[in-house]
């Protein structure tokens, strides 16, 4: 199959032309952060490859065998904006199918209903909880499109996470990353009663902020030459300058 570049979604490397994603970031860096137990973001403007690298580094952390690494995509609970309930039930869905498919562990799925009767601002927090006491290697949590929630399902979700901060790895995740668009601390958060509050003061736990960086000229290049390589079609120098590089 004739590979393709690919804008819309995580590149895969049998289909598209895409640049070693551990190459994107600092990863000596990352597995620091990770060895000591923090909780940090990663963000970068859409398009750039961040939902990419991080499922690289989820994929990389599971071979390598040290940790049990989870990605979780949170969009789902887009649509529920300010219905913690609802955004609760999305999050935990997606966190059960997660945990049955990358590490076999059933635990959140068959506890699901007791996780949400206990409320939706401890849902999730209970259902880390349990995942991180049912699996024999330290969880590590990639939570992807976190920007894609809204007002007070957010502050539940970070607040969670911060609740259960001090007892990982043993009850709770080792590290929790957060992927989105934007720092934490650059979000705004509106509450229902109208309190506006920042993301930093719903996730003050984070070590650190780090930002995965656009697209280089060389990087650009590479990824031309790779089509060229495949097509034998040439870019001119005149045509990589209307494309901006």
């Amino acid at each position: 199959m004739q590979k393709h570049f690919s804008t819309a979604g995580p590149s895969k490397a049998d289909l598209h032309y895409l640049l070693d994603p551990m190459s994107r970031f600092d990863l000596e860096e990352l597995l620091s952060l990770i060895a000591q137990e923090r909780y940090f973001v990663l963000h970068a403007p859409r398009q750039t490859g961040k939902t990419t690298c991080l499922l690289a580094l989820h994929d990389l952390l599971n071979t390598q065998g040290r940790y049990a690494a989870l990605y979780v995509n949170v969009e789902a609970a887009q649509a529920a904006r300010g219905n913690i309930a609802a955004a609760a039930e999305a999050i935990l869905s997606k966190l059960a199918e997660q945990a049955i498919d990358t590490l076999g562990s059933p635990v959140v799925e068959t506890q699901r209903e007791a996780l949400l009767a206990r409320g939706a601002n401890a849902a999730l927090a209970s259902a880390l909880r349990e995942l991180s006491q049912a699996l024999s290697k330290p969880l590590v949590l990639l939570l992807d499109e976190v920007n894609a929630l809204v007002g007070d399902t957010l502050i539940s979700l970070l607040r969670q996470i911060r609740a259960g901060y001090t007892d990982r790895p043993k009850a709770f995740p080792q590290t929790v990353v957060l992927c989105g668009v934007r720092d934490v601390r650059d979000y705004r958060i509106t509450q229902a009663d109208g309190e506006v509050i920042t993301g930093g003061s719903a996730f003050n736990i984070k070590a650190e902020s780090l930002r995965l960086g656009d697209f280089s000229e060389p990087e650009l290049r590479a990824l031309y030459r790779q089509h060229t390589q495949a097509t034998g079609q040439v870019f001119s120098e005149k045509a990589l300058h209307l494309l901006g590089i």
